[in-house]
């Protein structure tokens, strides 16, 4: 696995990985940029949203739970003195799933933070991580 990270102007950079994919990279203006991206750790926290979501949209499909909406909402606590590092992510995962397969949702949830996803294996390692479902109508 390899990225490439190059510098655009003020803060902002473009990071590329070896299939050519590109994702740019900011801060706030207010921090003396463009704001012509997410920040790292905003990136980090929608990275750790997607690779539950690909686990929980998976696991599901496997399950053969009937969905057609699912979002995840990440939101971290940090500490207040650099390095300003996360102190607490509680993800919010909403499915449209029938109330009945609940248990299974909340299943795929917990196979998903505590076998399958890398990002939350890591980041658990520094800090607590904890969810609440949302059923959608």
């Amino acid at each position: 696995m390899k990225t490439t990270t190059k510098w655009v102007s003020h803060l902002a950079f473009n990071s590329n990985d070896e299939n050519n994919h590109t994702v740019r990279l900011d801060t706030n203006a207010d921090d003396g940029s463009l704001n012509s991206g997410m920040s790292p750790k905003k990136m980090l926290l929608g990275a750790l949203n997607t690779c539950s979501g690909m686990d929980v949209v998976s696991i599901l499909q496997k399950m053969k739970v009937p969905f057609s909406q699912f979002e995840i909402e990440a939101e971290a606590e940090q500490t207040t003195t650099h390095p300003k590092v996360f102190t607490g992510i509680h993800l919010t995962y909403k499915a449209n799933i029938p109330a009945q397969e609940e248990d299974k949702f909340k299943k795929a949830i917990e196979l998903s933070l505590n076998t399958y996803c890398g990002i939350a294996a890591m980041l658990k390692k520094h800090c607590n991580i904890t969810y609440s479902i949302i059923l959608l109508p």
